[in-house]
């Protein structure tokens, strides 16, 4: 695998690193790429969450926390200069198949280290019950992206803080709930966090390729889209009914649905489900003049939707818009 190296150690807003992922998997030709970065305390969330949902904005800004946005399903996380995060660019489009293979060259890469590590539920890396790596993914053509955290060690009050709704009784039970369901690799590991990746580059990759001052160049370019207002924060309309539902295997879903009488007239899906397809035209833009009804709904939308979002079943669906 080749590893993608940048021509200086200078510490980016973390848009530009998903910008790179991009750029790679659109200018670089290999098979296999994989880099690993760092950022100054950051929020990302879900390509489809909505921010108020998942982000306590008023902590971040005392906190100088910055917020972005993802193109990538899955929920919201923390990260910090203490923590990894990890990109995986394939010339793969089967996603599942793709998805399994990256969890699972980390789980290898971590038992080489002698750290007990083992695969978990759909995006999770775990040691023993504690979570110690989550990741996400989407494609564009071509191409699957695969990119997460790598939990060595991390600011628990800013990781609960930033992601936790206001008040200091929550705080003090998230720090504590927190503490119970992740890990640090920290407490496994006898080595530094910079010994750290020089064992996961050397792990995962026998070939590397530093990126041009041209290349960083078109890489902040398209970098803009992901620092635009209208990217990170999205709109947020009003909506007449707001269904909320957890389906396993999929997801935290939630649905604004407009209506008007009896029928609907646009329908928002936001979650941390892992979207695969193309949701608005494929699936959303649908329902629109349909009666929300389980009957009609049935009738308009595709037999299979599980090629839209992640292991989404119809009569799942249907059940969340109507119930």
């Amino acid at each position: 695998m080749l590893y993608i190296a940048l021509p200086d150690h200078q510490v980016r807003h973390l848009p530009f690193y998903l910008a790179m992922e991009e750029y790679v998997a659109r200018h670089v030709e290999s098979n296999d790429c994989f880099f690993m970065w760092q950022v100054e305390p950051t929020v990302i969330f879900g390509r489809n969450q909505l921010i108020e949902n998942e982000v306590n904005l008023p902590f971040c800004r005392r906190h100088h926390i910055q917020t972005y946005r993802r193109k990538s399903g899955g929920g919201c996380v923390y990260a910090d200069m203490n923590n990894m995060m990890f990109s995986y660019i394939t010339a793969d489009e089967q996603v599942g198949f793709t998805f399994n293979r990256y969890i699972n060259m980390i789980v290898l890469m971590l038992q080489r280290l002698g750290v007990d590590a083992s695969p978990s539920g759909r995006n999770d890396v775990m040691i023993g019950n504690r979570k110690v790596s989550g990741n996400a993914f989407y494609k564009i053509p071509g191409h699957s992206i695969v990119h997460g955290t790598m939990l060595y060690d991390t600011d628990m009050l800013n990781m609960v803080g930033s992601i936790t709704p206001p008040g200091e009784k929550l705080m003090s039970k998230g720090i504590k709930s927190v503490h119970q369901r992740v890990t640090f690799l920290k407490d496994y590991l006898n080595i530094s966090l910079p010994e750290f990746k020089d064992f996961v580059q050397r792990q995962l990759c026998n070939e590397s390729l530093t990126l041009s001052e041209a290349d960083v160049r078109q890489i902040e370019q398209m970098e803009q889209e992901y620092l635009s207002d209208e990217f990170i924060y999205g709109k947020n309309p009003r909506y007449t009914l707001v269904k909320k539902r957890r389906i396993d295997n999929v997801g935290q879903l939630e649905a604004r649905i407009e209506v008007k009488n009896g029928i609907i007239k646009s329908v928002n899906l936001m979650g941390d489900f892992f979207l695969i397809g193309d949701l608005d035209n494929a699936l959303l833009h649908k329902l629109k003049d349909v009666p929300l009804e389980p009957g009609a709904i049935s009738r308009i939308l595709p037999d299979r939707i599980d090629d839209i979002i992640l292991n989404l079943m119809k009569t799942d669906f249907i059940e969340l818009l109507t119930e």
